[in-house]
C-alpha cells in the first residue's frame, strides 16, 4: 500500500453523473464502493465534495446573487452532497460521519481535526463539507486545507480525466499526459489542476497531488495500491 491516509476531493458536478446536476444515486453508490473497499485495506480516507452540482457561488455572481451569499449557499450543496455519500457508504457497512466547518447541527458534527483524525483511525470515513467556512475560498482550497490539517500522504482529486495534460484532451486531441509532474511546472504553465491557494498550500506542506480518473471502476484502490494510474503531482 502507498498511501495509508488520503483525502479524496470530489467535484460536485461528478455527483449528478453524466449531466452534473442533482443526485445520480447509481454514481453516488459507486462512489462509496470503491471508498469501502480501500477502507477495508486499512487506508484511513476523508473526503471532501464540493457543490456544483446543486448551486456554484461564483457563477451565481452574474445572476445577481451577492458573492458572500452565494458562496454560503454553495457550502450548504456540499453538505447536501456529504449526507448523501455518508449514507451509501453505511450502507456498505462503513462507518461514515459529515463535519461541518460552521456548526450545523443536527445536520452534521462540527469540523474539530482531532475529532475527523479519530473517526479516520477507527475505520471510519471522515466527510468534511461547508468548505473552510469562509467565502471566496473554493472546495479545492478546503481540501487542501484539510489535507495539511489531517496530515494525509496524498490529497487524492477524482476528476473524469485520467490525469494531467499539456492541454484540456477533450477540447485538444494532441494533448500529451504527464505521468509525474513538478509542482513549479503545473504552475508555470498555468494547468489549473486546483486553484492558486490549493496548490499553495499542498507545496508548502509536501503534499502531493494525484489526478486521476474516479469514474473508471478501481481506479481508487489502484492509486491507493501505488499503480501507475493518474498523474502525481509533488
Amino acid at each position: 500500500m502507498r498511501y495509508n491516509r488520503v483525502l479524496l476531493k470530489l467535484s460536485g458536478e461528478s455527483m449528478g453523473g453524466d449531466d452534473g446536476k442533482g443526485l445520480d444515486e447509481a454514481v453516488i453508490g459507486r462512489y462509496a464502493k470503491e471508498i469501502s473497499d480501500v477502507v477495508a485495506m486499512g487506508t484511513e480516507v476523508a473526503v471532501v465534495i464540493g457543490g456544483g452540482n446543486i448551486f456554484r457561488g461564483l457563477s451565481g455572481t452574474g445572476k445577481g446573487f451577492d458573492r458572500v451569499r452565494g458562496d454560503q449557499m454553495g457550502m450548504l450543496a456540499t453538505v447536501i452532497n456529504s449526507i448523501a455519500l455518508s449514507l451509501f457508504l453505511k450502507d456498505y457497512g462503513v462507518e461514515s460521519e459529515v463535519f461541518t466547518a460552521t456548526p450545523m447541527e443536527p445536520f452534521a458534527r462540527y469540523y474539530v481535526r482531532d475529532k475527523a483524525a479519530l473517526l479516520m483511525k477507527s475505520g471510519g470515513v471522515a466527510i468534511i463539507a461547508g468548505g473552510t467556512g469562509n467565502p471566496f475560498f473554493t472546495t479545492d482550497s478546503a481540501s487542501a486545507l484539510r489535507a495539511a490539517e489531517l496530515g494525509v500522504a496524498a490529497l487524492l482529486k477524482g476528476t473524469r480525466v485520467d490525469g494531467v495534460y499539456t492541454a484540456d484532451p477533450e477540447r485538444d486531441p494532441f494533448a500529451v499526459k504527464y505521468k509525474n509532474l513538478a509542482y513549479d511546472k503545473a504552475l508555470a504553465d498555468n494547468l489549473k489542476i486546483m486553484d492558486l491557494t490549493a496548490f499553495a498550500l499542498c507545496k508548502e506542506n509536501k503534499i502531493p497531488i494525484v489526478v486521476f480518473d474516479m469514474n473508471c471502476q478501481g481506479n481508487l484502490l489502484k492509486v491507493i495500491e501505488g499503480e501507475d494510474v493518474g498523474t502525481v503531482v509533488s
